[in-house]
C-alpha cells in the first residue's frame, strides 16, 4: 500500500513520516536546511508479513500544488496532516478538495503537534475536524493524536496503518505495464534512472519498454520495488528503474511515460467527465487550464460538449485540447487549475482517448460518452456495437481500457461480438449489424445488375464502398467469403456478382472480337492499344473502343490504362507474377516486374508501372513508395478464374 501525506505547510507531515519509518524524506540540501519540503519525499518500512509500506511525503505550500499533485495521483491512502495549534488551514482544505477531486476515499488524519496544545484544544481541533470531513469521502475516518517529537501516539498510528496496509486488496497487475515518471536522475555505474509509481500491469529486469511521449525505446537493466532491489514491479509499486537506450539524462523529464510499447500512442485531446467543487467559479467554453495528469502539469483548453457553462457542484462532458502530447487511459484522473495555476477549477475524469474530429455533440455521441462512465467496459462496448455498422476497432477499444489480451477475449464474447482477425487488425461487428451488411450487399449487387445488365458484375473494391463507406476491408472480405461459400453471390474473376446473373455478348461482338484478338494474344503483357489495333486491322477506332468496353463489362477484357485492354487470362498471369514477387521480395517492384513479363525486352518500365498501378487501383495491392505489396485482407487475393 502507498500511503500519501496531505495538509497545510508546517503541519508536521515530514516529521511525521520520519517517526513512523525513520527516514528523513526532505532529501535536498535546500529543504534540509530551510526545514520546509520543496518536493516530493518517500520513506519506507517493512511489515511483519514481508511487504513493504510506502510513503510519499508531499509539499504543503500553495505555490508547490503542482508538485503536490504529482505524487498524489497515484496513492492508495490518505494519510491527512493537521497542527493542533492550528487546526485545519486553507491548504489543509484545499489538499482535502484535490484528494475528494482524485477519488482517494480511504484515508486516516493525523492531529500533529499536540505536545504543545491543552486537551480542551485539542478535543476542540477534533470536532472541527470530523466536521470538515464530514461530507467528504474521507468523512468518518479515524483521528490518531500525535507528537512528532515526543514520540507520543505514534505506535497506535503505526499499528493503525500497518492493518490498513494488510486489509488493503492490491491493484490488479492485468492490462499493460505504465508508470509515471516523477523523478530522472544518474548514478555512477549504473546509468539513468528513472522513478514513480506503477499505474498498470508489471515489468521485469530485462524488458524493453517506451519513454513517451519521448518515443524512445528503454531496456530495464535493474529494478528497485519500494527501495528493495527485485527482479519484477507491478501496479501500485513505487519503482525505480536503471534504464539503457538511446538516450541521455536530459531528455527525460516529470511528466514523462515509461509503457508498455503497446500503449505508446501520445495524444494531444481527450475526452472526459469533469466535476466543479462547490464554491468555485463557473467553467466556460475553451477556458484555459493547467491540466494535471499522472505526474504533468499542461497548459490546455476545456471544450464544453453538453452545455454552454458548468457550474459549481455540477459534473459536465467535456473535451480536453492540450499544448503537448501526453499519455491517458479510459479511467485516468486528472484536474484542472486555472491559467494562472492559483486555483483549483475541477477535477475529472478521462473517457475517450481516440474522439472523433467531428460530430462531437450529437445526441449518439454524447450518449456513448454518457456510456463510457460506467466501469464496466461491456456497457461501453455495447453502445458503440450498436452505434457503428461498419464494425468496431477492437485493438483500440482494448487498449483504451489497458485489457490484457485474456480480458478482452472474455469481454467480446460477453458482448456476443462477431470478431474478425487479420494480421494485426481486430474488428467487432454485431450479429444484427452482420446481418444488415449482409442483405445491403446483396442489395447493392441487385441493384447493379439491374442498371448495368451487360456488365459481369461488380469489381471487389467498389462493392464494399457501395456496401458501406466505412467498412473495412477485412470485414468485407470475411463477409463475401461466407456469401461465396453458401452460394448467396459469385466470383468470376475480380467480379462479384448474383449466382443468377449472366452477361452476354452479341454475336455479331463475338464474330467481331474473334477477329481482333489474336492482336491481343500476340503480346498479352502489352497489346496493341485501341488506336493501334485501328491502325492494323482497318476497323474504325470508335468501333474497336466501344466493343472493347462491352467486353470488358462481361470481365473478358480489363482496362489496364486509357484505351489499353488486356485478355482475362493476361491479367490472371500477372497477378500471379506480383504474387510470386510479394512470396520472395517482399513486394512486386517495376524493374523485377519488368524483367519478369517482358525477358526478351519487348516491353517497357512504363507499361510495367502501369499494371501495378492497376493492381493498386482495383485493391489487389497497395503502394508503399515504390513497392506494391500484396493486400491480404483483399477477396482478389483468391483470384482465379471461373
Amino acid at each position: 500500500m502507498l500511503i500519501g501525506t496531505a495538509g497545510h505547510i508546517d503541519h508536521g507531515k515530514t516529521a511525521l513520516v520520519k517517526a513512523l519509518t525513520g527516514v528523513d524524506a526532505d532529501r535536498l540540501p535546500q529543504e534540509q536546511a530551510r526545514g520546509i519540503t520543496l518536493d516530493l519525499g518517500y520513506a519506507y518500512t517493512p511489515l511483519s508479513d514481508g511487504s513493504v509500506l510506502g510513503f510519499v511525503d508531499v509539499p504543503g505550500h500553495e505555490k508547490l500544488i503542482r508538485n503536490m499533485l504529482a505524487g498524489a495521483t497515484a496513492i492508495d491512502f490518505v494519510l491527512l496532516v493537521i497542527a493542533a495549534d492550528d487546526g485545519p488551514m486553507p491548504q489543509t482544505r484545499e489538499h482535502l478538495e484535490l484528494l475528494e477531486l482524485l477519488g482517494r476515499t480511504r484515508g486516516t488524519v493525523a492531529l500533529t503537534k499536540i505536545d504543545v496544545v491543552s486537551a480542551e484544544r485539542l478535543e476542540a481541533v477534533r470536532q472541527e475536524v470530523k466536521q470538515l470531513l464530514a461530507d467528504t469521502g474521507l468523512s468518518g475516518s479515524p483521528i490518531f493524536s500525535v507528537s512528532g517529537r515526543t514520540g507520543e501516539g505514534i505506535e497506535p498510528l503505526r499499528i493503525h496503518l500497518e492493518t490498513m496496509a494488510t486489509l488493503f486488496h492490491p491493484r490488479s497487475a492485468t492490462g499493460r505495464f505504465r508508470l509515471a515518471i516523477d523523478r530522472c536522475f544518474s548514478l555512477t555505474g549504473v546509468g539513468t534512472v528513472v522513478t514513480g509509481t506503477a499505474h498498470a500491469g508489471a515489468v521485469n529486469v530485462g524488458e524493453m519498454l517506451t519513454l513517451s511521449p519521448l518515443g524512445v525505446k528503454a531496456r530495464v537493466r535493474e529494478l528497485h520495488v519500494q527501495d528493495r532491489s527485485a527482479e519484477r514491479g507491478q501496479a501500485g509499486e513505487r519503482c525505480a528503474l536503471a534504464l539503457k537506450g538511446d538516450f541521455d539524462k536530459q531528455d527525460i523529464a516529470r511528466g514523462m511515460w515509461l509503457v508498455d510499447p503497446a500503449l505508446a500512442l501520445p495524444l494531444s485531446r481527450f475526452q472526459g467527465e469533469v466535476r466543479i467543487p462547490a464554491g468555485q467559479k463557473p467553467v466556460t467554453h475553451m477556458q484555459n487550464v493547467h491540466v494535471h495528469l499522472g505526474s504533468d502539469d499542461i497548459v490546455g483548453r476545456v471544450a464544453l460538449l453538453d452545455c454552454k457553462e458548468i457550474n459549481a457542484g455540477d459534473t459536465a462532458l467535456v473535451e480536453i485540447l492540450l499544448e503537448r502530447e501526453t499519455l491517458a487511459l479510459h479511467g485516468d484522473r486528472f484536474i484542472l487549475r486555472d491559467a494562472g495555476a492559483q486555483r483549483t477549477v475541477a477535477g475529472g475524469r478521462v473517457l475517450d482517448i481516440f474522439p472523433p474530429t467531428r460530430h462531437k455533440r450529437t445526441p449518439q455521441r454524447l450518449a456513448l460518452l454518457n456510456k463510457l462512465r460506467d466501469v464496466d467496459p461491456a456497457v461501453a462496448l455495447e453502445c458503440l456495437a450498436d452505434q457503428v455498422e461498419a464494425g468496431i476497432d477492437l485493438n483500440r477499444f482494448a487498449m483504451s481500457w489497458n485489457l490484457s489480451e485474456a480480458d478482452a477475449e472474455m469481454l467480446w464474447q460477453r458482448v456476443g461480438l462477431r470478431v474478425i482477425r487479420e494480421g494485426e487488425t481486430t474488428t467487432g461487428i454485431t450479429p444484427a449489424a452482420w446481418t444488415a451488411l449482409r442483405s445491403k450487399l446483396l442489395e447493392a449487387l441487385t441493384a447493379e445488375h439491374e442498371r448495368a445488365p451487360d456488365m459481369i458484375g461488380v469489381e471487389v473494391e467498389r462493392l464494399r464502398r457501395m456496401t458501406s463507406s466505412r467498412l473495412s476491408r477485412p470485414v468485407f472480405q470475411a463477409l463475401s467469403e461466407e456469401l461465396l461459400a453458401n452460394g448467396a453471390i459469385v466470383q468470376t474473376r475480380s467480379w462479384l456478382h448474383l449466382p443468377e446473373h449472366r452477361a452476354t455478348v452479341t454475336a455479331d461482338d463475338r464474330e467481331l472480337f474473334a477477329e481482333l484478338k489474336p492482336l491481343l494474344d500476340a503480346s498479352p503483357y502489352n497489346p496493341p492499344r485501341v488506336r493501334d489495333v485501328f491502325r492494323a486491322t482497318g476497323t474504325p477506332e470508335h468501333v474497336v473502343r466501344q466493343l472493347f468496353k462491352r467486353l470488358a463489362r462481361t470481365g473478358e477484357l480489363y482496362p489496364v490504362a486509357h484505351d489499353h485492354y488486356f485478355t482475362a487470362r493476361a491479367v490472371e498471369e500477372l497477378a500471379e507474377h506480383v504474387r510470386q514477387l510479394n512470396e520472395q521480395q517482399g513486394a512486386a517492384r517495376a524493374a523485377p516486374f519488368r524483367d519478369i513479363i517482358f525477358p526478351d525486352g519487348s516491353g517497357g518500365r512504363k507499361v510495367a508501372i502501369r499494371i501495378l498501378e492497376f493492381f493498386d487501383r482495383i485493391g489487389y495491392t497497395r503502394r508503399v513508395r515504390d513497392d506494391h505489396v500484396l493486400r491480404h485482407d483483399s477477396a482478389l487475393q483468391h483470384w482465379s478464374a471461373q
